[in-house]
């Protein structure tokens, strides 16, 4: 299972960009899931994306932060990240 989902809509810059620093930061890969394919995920995330997940839980939206996303990655999941 990857770790790190992308939500995501086509046509979005902050959405490439975002996808760009995943393909760099997470050298074991990661999902990306397009926002418009569920109505659950629209209502939840339409109008933040691009949306990392992180084991399924909220890591952050419009932006990458690359620094903290590899600190959270470096624990095990179910870990604490306070």
């Amino acid at each position: 299972m990857k770790r790190v989902t992308l939500i995501s809509r086509d046509g979005c810059h902050l959405c490439e960009q975002a996808a760009a620093v995943l393909d760099r930061i997470v050298p074991d890969g990661w999902t990306r899931v397009d926002v418009e394919s569920s109505i659950e995920l629209e209502r939840d995330y339409g109008d933040r994306v691009p949306v990392v997940l992180l084991d399924g839980a909220e890591h952050g939206y419009w932006r990458v932060e690359e620094d903290r996303l590899l600190r959270d990655l470096a624990r095990q999941p179910g870990e604490s990240r306070l």
